[in-house]
């Protein structure tokens, strides 16, 4: 368990302090661009193996008892959390976009569309909403561990993000940022955005349904759990 809690702390750390202060200026100073993003990559993927594998060992200690309703928790938000990743990377948002440019308009001209007036970080969410989600049928401490700093550090992007681009972008930023949200849907009852599911797109709602379609299907494979109740 100790393991586990230390390779968590460290997935933490390094995802806020590569990412989010000045050592990512200096490290792209020496690097380069590239050379920054090469290293950032194999700290990430060496901090989530070893995460993985520390969770694998952990022992089982039970803080709440399992009950069958929870799984429908994650059965009910995971379709919202894939289509949020597929429209969220197959477009232009804010998350995704590792130089750090406001999306730059669609051949209608239209500099802010689809998901991004839904939310600005739909990647993001997506990651909420899957960490969040996986918590209430996880009832043991490690599980809670796991979840928990995904969650964390899913909560912690969309801040430290939005800041950065402020810093990055000025008054443009301000401007995206007016017309759009972090929260989702917050724009949208606010009145500042409308949007369809057609302006989302079709295709990317149905790739969302697909990759959840692949993940349930996959999942007492994957992960040795049924995820049905």
């Amino acid at each position: 368990m100790a393991e586990l809690i230390l390779a968590a702390a460290f997935m933490l750390a390094s995802h806020v302090g590569l990412s989010s202060t000045a050592a990512r200026a200096r490290l792209t100073g020496l690097l380069g661009r590239r050379g920054f993003l090469a290293l950032y990559s194999v700290i990430s993927l060496g901090a989530l193996v070893w995460m993985i594998t520390a969770y694998g060992n952990a022992p089982f200690v039970e803080v709440w008892p399992q009950a069958a309703w929870t799984r429908w928790v994650p059965l009910l938000l995971m379709p919202l959390a894939c289509v949020l990743w597929v429209a969220g990377v197959s477009g232009a948002g804010t998350t995704i976009s590792s130089d750090g440019a406001l999306p730059t308009g669609d051949e209608r001209g239209e500099e802010i569309t689809g998901i991004l007036k839904v939310t600005r970080h739909p990647v993001m969410w997506g990651f909420i909403l899957w960490a969040g989600a996986h918590i209430p049928p996880n009832g043991d401490v490690a599980g809670l561990v796991l979840f928990g700093a995904f969650l964390a550090l899913a909560l912690a992007g969309p801040w430290l993000i939005d800041a950065k681009r402020a810093r990055l972008h000025g008054p443009d930023w301000e401007r995206f940022a007016r017309a759009t949200s972090a929260v989702p849907f917050a724009a949208i009852a606010a009145g500042r955005a409308r949007v369809t599911l057609s302006e989302i797109g079709w295709s990317k709602i149905a790739g969302g349904l697909a990759l959840y379609g692949v993940l349930l299907a996959g999942h007492e494979w994957g992960i040795g759990v049924t995820p049905y109740p």
